[in-house]
């Protein structure tokens, strides 16, 4: 039996810590900072990339790789990038290890590299030194490219998943004949991740521009999704960066354009990460445990067939098989990634079906069907949904025919009810602060204050500001807030700053984040 989770409202960072390890997510490596990522955590990872790697392709996009090492003097090149990053870089400065007596390993002083190397942080700088060879003509672009990829940043503080000195990412990064195509590329993927947010985790998002203190280094403006944890934080889910001609020029990469002229490229590189599984995790997940939406659920339904014996057990189990079978042979669609539904037969026997249902309950199953000797004779199943634990949860007497097809429609249901749920819970937690008395009460705990709020008294608060990095700053050190995003779908009025009393172009996200 899974031990007991830590309920949210006593301690929500360890409740996280619990879901992850008790649904088999991830645990601590013996390098500090890193994970290692168990199957069950990995398995969501990889419908996350499926999902996502056909979005990227059905909007032109292909994948390629590049190396992981990167000359230090590449990272010099873009003058913001260098010192945005300068304070998270590993750097691999010998190629050679020295093996003493006793099998005592050193590094061996005479193999120092010409060059150190960056373990890559990010990738726009190999990247463009790479384009220079690849674009010399209008003809050339647009150069559409992902990749699938290791990153390395050396964070101080890591918790599973949300902040790791290395992670698992997606990198795009694409180069345009015209700042308007460029532009356009920006928008396009940041919709892009919100339509992925939205239909495949459940997860509500804003989408906006960052400020320019919070902007990407060497960017000339990201584009963001943000989403709200069930604690009133806010997550940076995705990113999307027009980086103008700045990458370009660092690394010299022009073209011939249609009027035989010399020009350099515009850019731009957009990201997601395994901060996705987080963010999953405390949008849906319960003190029962992983709540996983069903397009991203490794497995869609389990079924435990049951019986105090082998005779009661054997027709339990063939009327599995064939649920299983009906399952499986469905017809493959979007909603399940045109794969089949993943269905796993439980035959457990020496388990109670409590503790069967609740191993399944906190690794966030969606949809779990028992059959027992009592249901054989009235050909039927009970069904229990993950997302509504407990009796309103459970259908009783679900005939076995046609049990595919009902089951097929809770899934669905499970998917559409989160997301309504997820986006229910973060409207009714955004408020407006109109004056700075009121943002204060919003944000009650400032700069050196130890004692803890509820775990769930944060909200995503709309506030006037007057566009300037000092007010920008002084609110992240007075309340340990930050502007998130200028969400393209908010108020747009303009107005006084809260905080200084000048004017203010329109209202903008303040929040606690990760």
């Amino acid at each position: 039996m899974a031990e007991v989770i830590t309920p949210r409202d006593q301690d929500y960072p360890q409740w996280y810590l619990d879901v992850v390890k008790q649904a088999g997510l991830a645990d601590n490596s013996d390098v500090r900072g890193c994970m290692v990522i168990k199957p069950n955590g990995y398995a969501i990872w990889e419908k996350m990339q499926r999902g996502l790697d056909r979005l990227f392709k059905e909007t032109g996009h292909v994948n390629a790789y590049f190396p992981l090492f990167i000359p230090l003097s590449y990272l010099a090149r873009e003058e913001e990038m260098a010192e945005g990053f300068a304070k998270e870089c590993a750097v691999v400065t010998h190629y050679r290890l020295k093996a003493e007596k006793g099998g005592r390993l050193e590094v061996d002083p005479e193999a120092r590299l010409e060059e150190p190397l960056v373990v890559r942080p990010t990738s726009e700088t190999i990247i463009w030194h790479t384009y220079k060879k690849w674009i010399q003509s209008y003809r050339d672009l647009p150069l559409l490219i992902n990749q699938w990829a290791n990153v390395v940043r050396w964070e101080m503080r890591t918790r599973l998943f949300l902040r790791t000195a290395e992670f698992l990412w997606q990198e795009g990064h694409t180069a345009h004949a015209t700042q308007k195509e460029a532009e356009e590329e920006a928008h396009r993927m940041v919709r892009v991740y919100q339509k992925f947010a939205e239909e495949y985790m459940a997860m509500p998002v804003l989408v906006g521009p960052k400020t320019e203190g919070q902007k990407f280094p060497g960017a000339v403006y990201t584009l963001c999704i943000e989403a709200m944890m069930q604690d009133g934080k806010a997550l940076q889910a995705g990113t999307s960066h027009f980086l103008g001609q700045n990458f370009a020029k660092a690394f010299d990469v022009t073209f011939t354009n249609e009027q035989n002229q010399q020009e350099y490229a515009w850019a731009t590189s957009w990201g997601v990460s395994t901060r996705l599984i987080g963010g999953l995790i405390m949008t849906h997940s319960d003190d029962q445990g992983l709540v996983v939406p069903p397009r991203l659920a490794p497995i869609h339904v389990v079924i435990c067939p049951l019986g105090r014996n082998e005779e009661e057990r054997r027709p339990c189990r063939e009327a599995a098989e064939r649920l299983a079978r009906a399952l499986r042979d469905r017809p493959r669609d979007e909603f399940y990634g045109y794969e089949p539904l993943a269905v796993h037969i439980d035959t457990m026997y020496d388990k109670q079906i409590g503790y069967r249902a609740a191993e399944y309950e906190v690794r966030g199953v969606p949809v779990r069907v028992e059959i027992g000797p009592k249901d054989i004779e009235k050909g039927a199943c009970v069904l229990a949904r993950r997302d509504r634990p407990g009796k309103e949860g459970k259908q009783m007497g679900v005939p076995l025919e046609g049990a595919a097809d009902q089951i097929d429609h809770l899934l669905r249901d499970i998917q559409k009810s989160l997301y309504e749920r997820a986006k229910q819970y973060r409207d009714a937690r955004t408020v407006t602060a109109r004056s700075l008395d009121e943002f204060r009460d919003l944000f009650p705990l400032r700069s050196g204050d130890s004692e803890e709020l509820p775990w769930n008294a944060l909200k995503f608060v709309y506030a006037h500001w007057d566009g300037t990095r000092e007010t920008e700053e002084w609110v992240q050190k007075e309340f340990k807030a930050t502007i998130r995003c200028l969400p393209f779908d908010g108020p747009q009025e303009p107005g006084r700053c809260i905080f200084t009393g000048k004017p203010s172009a329109r209202p903008v996200v303040f929040a606690r984040a990760y």
